[in-house]
């Protein structure tokens, strides 16, 4: 775990960046530090490496204090991803992402390696490897950025904006393969950033930053959404924050209904005019079909292609947009396999829990 105990930084110039500060970033978990600009998000995750000296206050990292161990062995252990990835230009993808374990003296071939697997790992093709950072796009740089960072296996990551400077698309990209390799890892991270459905969205605890580095409130993403500490946390979360709760509400309880589904191939044989699931070969949903009256066999071209909602691990924020941009009002649910499980309207919504 990394721990903060009445941290406080102050410049020299009187400014205070972050004000007697205390939390714990439990182990194996993210901790995500949001708030405005000029809250000291950002002093408070550089402090943590020593990249920028804590005025008074102990941190400590599984125990051990930072500010009594030596700087070059304690970073060694601390992973550390910026916006742009901050790859060296001159040295190639493989090279890049060595760096650390090289510098730790390890077994180069085992090194490059480990490497060529972390690659593989963060979704880049290990033929990239002998490439160097400017031939690649900015979200393939940010990944060999996070390669870089588990490099050397460390017990802990910290991550500054990590995947602001890239487009909204591959950010979501970013961010699923993030979540997934977290999953197998297991690291203990802190994490800035100023989007908050991100920290909603990768955040196991979210810290909630008042300017001057004032503890505004902490907590789960969904204790946050449900009671804010006070008005400022509530505006900070903005006007939308019911419906980002309601990515913490499941639909397993909701009871979908049958709508008419059709395989391609099929006759569609509802009136005209009427909507039914199109599904493949094998049944599984593809999105919807509205009935021309004819007695033509469902083809691919007709298909208005929609995202299905799993009804065991979707929510209710999911089930909203699926309605809402389905062509028929209905989202389409799956089961656990994938295989078509009826359909459910926007206004199931509206029976969430209370």
């Amino acid at each position: 775990m990394i721990a903060f105990s009445h941290v406080v930084k102050t410049y020299d110039n009187g400014t205070t960046a972050v004000a007697d500060l205390s939390f714990v970033a439990p182990t194996g978990k993210i901790t995500v530090l949001v708030g405005p600009s000029g809250c000291g998000k950002t002093t408070t995750l550089r402090m943590v490496n020593r990249l920028i000296e804590q005025t008074s206050g102990d941190i400590l990292l599984g125990g051990e204090n930072n500010a009594q161990t030596d700087t070059i062995r304690m970073r060694r252990k601390i992973g550390y991803v910026i916006q742009n990835a901050g790859l060296f230009p001159h040295q190639t993808v493989l090279d890049n992402v060595c760096a650390v374990p090289f510098l730790n003296k390890s077994d180069r071939a085992q090194s490059r390696a480990r490497a060529r697997d972390l690659l593989e790992l963060v979704g880049i093709d290990r033929d990239y490897a002998s490439r160097y950072p400017w031939q690649l796009s900015g979200g393939q740089q940010q990944r060999v950025g996070v390669a870089r960072a588990l490099a050397a296996d460390p017990p802990y990551m910290l991550m500054d904006e990590p995947f602001s400077a890239v487009d909204p698309i591959v950010r979501k990209q970013l961010q699923g393969e993030f979540l997934r390799i977290q999953a197998d890892l297991a690291k203990t991270i802190v994490m800035v950033t100023h989007d908050i459905d991100e920290a909603l969205k990768l955040g196991d605890q979210i810290i909630v930053l008042k300017e001057g580095g004032i503890l505004a409130q902490i907590g789960s993403p969904a204790e946050i959404l449900a009671n804010p500490a006070d008005q400022f946390v509530a505006d900070f979360l903005g006007e939308s924050r019911g419906y980002h709760a309601l990515n913490f509400e499941g639909i397993a309880d909701l009871q979908p209904q049958r709508t008419p589904v059709f395989r391609l191939g099929d006759e569609v044989g509802i009136a005209a005019g009427e909507w039914a699931v199109a599904a493949d070969a094998a049944g599984r949903p593809l999105g919807w079909v509205r009935a021309s009256g004819s007695s033509e066999p469902l083809a691919e071209h007709a298909v208005t292609f929609s995202q299905a909602v799993s009804a065991s691990a979707g929510n209710r924020r999911e089930l909203l947009d699926a309605s809402l941009a389905s062509p028929s009002g209905l989202a389409i649910v799956v089961d656990a396999t994938g295989a078509y499980a009826g359909t459910l309207a926007a206004h199931a919504v509206a029976g969430r829990a209370s």
